[in-house]
């Protein structure tokens, strides 16, 4: 497989990148390039393409099934009804633990009143 190379204006764009790697994997890189006959650059450059490439299409296959679950879900239920009446059954059965449930702050804070005033205009 050809290793593709991004180009700005026809001039190669790479990067030196420092990247630590286990001693063992080092040492069957520089292994395998000796048997190769490859730069060490290089393999590891067709490497990470290669598991860039798996990778972004298990996650591309993975975004998909969370996509397709999503609209089947919208498609179900288009006005989230069964969403808002699990809501309000929450709210009914557990407001009463609610400590913030039905109660005012008597001294507020600035901030707290500004927000307040603004909620009431």
């Amino acid at each position: 497989m050809a290793a593709k190379r991004h180009s700005i204006k026809g001039t190669d764009r790479r990067k030196a990148t420092t990247v630590r790697l286990d001693p063992r994997l080092q040492g069957n890189l520089a292994l395998l390039s000796q048997i190769l006959k490859k730069p060490l650059n290089r393999l590891v450059n067709e490497a990470v393409e290669s598991f860039l490439e798996r990778r972004s299409a298990e996650v591309e296959s993975d975004l998909q099934q969370i996509l397709d679950r999503v609209r089947a879900t919208r498609r179900a239920d288009p006005k989230f009804e069964a969403a808002i009446g699990t809501l309000v059954d929450a709210e009914a059965t557990l407001g009463a633990e609610d400590p913030a449930e039905g109660r005012t702050q008597r001294n507020a804070g600035p901030v707290q009143t500004m927000v307040h005033q603004l909620l009431r205009d």
